[in-house]
């Protein structure tokens, strides 16, 4: 080989280098956050489950009010299912620790009620 080739390829490698650099150096990565917890899940205790009749027609059940030992964290879904084959599931509102489900569509009856199943999740 000659100096001239030799010269070539050294400064070839110095660009080469150079550029690398150059890109890897403008690289900014952002502080950021990793991590596991867990927290215990627990449950309500349901009471004064009151079951509100139609009062044209009492074997409609046109609501169910219960109250939850504690207040469910605001925005938290309660429902209410009354039929242990069925597929219906009524949506509840709560003021504090009172819940009120409507149970008119679909019409719940007292003959087909077989349990009162209460979720509520945050």
């Amino acid at each position: 080989m000659n100096k001239r080739t030799v010269a070539l390829a050294g400064i070839l490698s110095l660009i080469l280098t150079s550029g690398t650099y150059a890109y890897t150096a403008a690289n900014t990565v952002p502080a950021s956050k990793a991590g596991v917890g867990s927290a215990a899940i627990t449950g309500y205790t349901v009471s004064a489950v009151d079951y509100g009749l139609n009062s044209t027609d009492p074997t409609n059940i046109d609501q169910v009010a219960f109250t939850l030992d504690s207040a469910p964290v605001a925005g938290s879904t309660i429902k209410v299912k009354l039929e242990a084959a069925g597929t219906s599931f009524y949506n509840c509102t709560n003021v504090a620790t009172a819940v009120t489900c409507n149970t008119t569509s679909p019409q719940a009856t007292v003959l087909a009620a077989d349990q009162l199943q209460v979720i509520v999740a945050q």
